[in-house]
């Protein structure tokens, strides 16, 4: 077996496991359950919590954001090249430059964006309680004394987002061409994914998500950065450009989602706990820097 291909094969299996395991941690852990903290107890899970918003934070302005721009810029720019070779009009690029300006990235997380606010907002006004639908009812007695509760539907909308971007990371295992290269990129994404796989799990616990299905988003979160290191792997092998541009797309929808999840849901839900203003601003920036720091990497 070709010794690249040996690596990227041991890049899957290690990603699989490390996110299992870390996703886990919270979610199995009873100590994790917000429910039952008292006293210190709750401070403690109370800054984990801030710290998490501050990943969320991170991982959607340093990561999907970022990441999504720059790959739909890169197709935007790869088709025009692609066009004026075609047509081998040299003035091709003076006539599209309004077009050029144009913010076509933004445009598509925003989208990403006002796809969630719509489906909240027909939830909500059809059905009401919906936002419940997977929540369990023991915890969400227990959550009356928090802020505000965390809603199902938002925490299937921050699995779901999480889960497309992991597919992207993976891929871009997948596709390396250099040994040196795919575990370097690989290191990054474990850090990355060991942290955003704890928070998303605290987030489903505090959500008060039932634990099957709780289990059942972690185990498909778990195998999306696998899946698109497999899917690289192919697109290598086979030397196919692949539907890069729907890729991008797709990638900029995912980070619309996860936009909308962090400021809508996340940072709204920890800046109103009862936690002094400096110690949730120190958490939160914490997550922020981690996530920031990785980005050098990743």
């Amino acid at each position: 077996m070709d010794e690249l291909l040996t690596v990227k094969i041991a890049c899957l299996a290690g990603v699989l496991v490390i996110t299992l395991f870390c996703g886990l941690i919270p979610s199995q852990v009873k100590w994790f359950q917000f429910n039952m903290a008292r006293g210190k107890h709750r401070r403690i899970l109370s800054c984990i919590g801030c710290f998490a918003a501050g990943v969320f934070l991170g991982a959607c302005l340093m990561h999907m954001v970022a990441d999504a721009l720059g790959d739909i810029q890169e197709e935007i720019k790869k088709r025009q090249r692609q066009g004026v070779s075609t047509n081998k009009l040299n003035t091709t690029s003076d006539d599209n430059g309004d077009s050029d300006g144009y913010p076509f990235g933004e445009l598509i997380i925003s989208l990403g964006f006002f796809l969630v606010f719509i489906i909240e907002s027909v939830v909500l006004h059809c059905c009401p309680r919906a936002v419940h639908a997977h929540g369990d009812h023991e915890s969400q007695d227990n959550h009356k004394d928090l802020p505000e509760a965390h809603s199902s539907l938002r925490a299937f909308v921050l699995f779901l987002s999480l889960s497309f971007h992991s597919v992207f990371e993976g891929l871009a295992i997948g596709v390396q061409k250099q040994i040196t290269a795919a575990i370097q990129l690989c290191l990054a994404v474990l850090i990355h994914k060991a942290i955003v796989v704890f928070s998303l799990s605290l987030k489903l616990v505090q959500s008060g998500t039932k634990v099957r299905w709780r289990l059942l988003y972690l185990v498909v979160f778990a195998l999306m950065s696998p899946a698109g290191i497999g899917v690289g792997i192919g697109v290598s092998l086979s030397n196919s450009d692949g539907s890069s541009l729907a890729q991008a797309v797709l990638e900029g929808l995912a980070a619309g989602t996860f936009l909308y999840v962090t400021f809508l849901e996340i940072l709204p839900y920890e800046l109103r706990s009862h936690e002094s203003p400096l110690t949730k601003f120190f958490f939160i920036s914490l997550g922020f820097c981690v996530m920031a720091v990785i980005a050098i990497w990743a």
